[in-house]
């Protein structure tokens, strides 16, 4: 791709950040009103695409009419979470902390992972887990990733793939069965964070908190704008600049790593 082709896409991908957020203030408010909630709930992790959704919320229904559920387990990295209290105070809106690794414990899911109870969150965990996803993608010449998208019929390890998905992607399941719940209770619109650029490659759980849910404001935007718009919106630059992660699987912590490409390039 030649340079000027290069700078001629980029400027393409450029937004009005300030049209953007008014533009999605008011989808939000108009979908609040339309479904006969009193507010909004959303899922917040700690990372970019949750906060942007925070901020959108407040500007739009207000503080008070915004309401975030944390929802960490023993994978989550401490960091995030951290991150996700921090902000809810910042923004000044409620947030519950709800630690979902009871829930899948009773589930047996942690046992899928089988050192799982003589390694705790941390390095050597991390480690077999990260050497484990590059040793497929070594052995077959195919990414992991792109190999769960579909099923695994006569695939190459084909049950430690099948348990590798069921083990990440119940988490998110779980999260937007209680975002449901909670939003419920309270009649809020339950909000999702998808961006355009992992729904284009199917980088998401399907039936999970990024997916099911009564709207996602951030579907039209790729992984670069939502970052342009989190400038504008003021998001912490400890969000704002640290790797995107769905942190739900040890030692995968850099989405980059996973998809083999960083969102810079794929969004051209």
């Amino acid at each position: 791709m030649s340079e000027i082709l290069l700078e001629k896409l980029k400027a393409e991908m450029k937004i009005k950040p300030e049209k953007v957020a008014l533009s999605l203030e008011n989808f939000i408010r108009e979908y609040t009103e339309k479904l006969e909630r009193e507010g909004a709930i959303l899922g917040l992790s700690g990372g970019i695409d949750s906060a942007v959704i925070a901020a959108l919320c407040v500007r739009s229904l207000g503080p008070k009419k915004t309401f975030a559920l944390i929802m960490p387990e023993k994978d989550s990295k401490k960091e995030h979470t951290e991150d996700a209290l921090n902000f809810a105070r910042e923004l000044n809106i409620e947030a519950k902390l709800v630690d979902i690794t009871p829930y899948l414990e009773e589930l047996g899911i942690y046992k899928l992972f089988p050192l799982d109870k003589f390694l705790s969150w941390g390095r050597l965990k991390g480690t077999l887990v990260r050497k484990a996803y590059h040793f497929y993608e070594r052995k077959t010449g195919k990414l992991p990733f792109l190999e769960s998208l579909s099923g695994f019929k006569d695939k190459e390890y084909s049950a430690y793939l099948a348990k590798g998905n069921a083990y990440y992607r119940v988490k998110h399941r779980l999260r937007v069965l209680l975002l449901y719940l909670y939003g419920e209770l309270e009649n809020r619109l339950v909000v999702g964070a998808a961006n355009k650029s992992e729904y284009k490659i199917g980088y998401f759980v399907k039936h999970g908190c990024d997916d099911a849910t009564d709207i996602m404001p951030l579907l039209n935007l790729y992984k670069t704008q939502v970052r342009e718009l989190a400038r504008y919106l003021s998001i912490p630059a400890r969000i704002l600049n640290k790797p995107p992660s769905h942190d739900i699987i040890p030692g995968l912590a850099d989405d980059e790593e996973v998809i083999k490409i960083s969102y810079e390039k794929m969004d051209l």
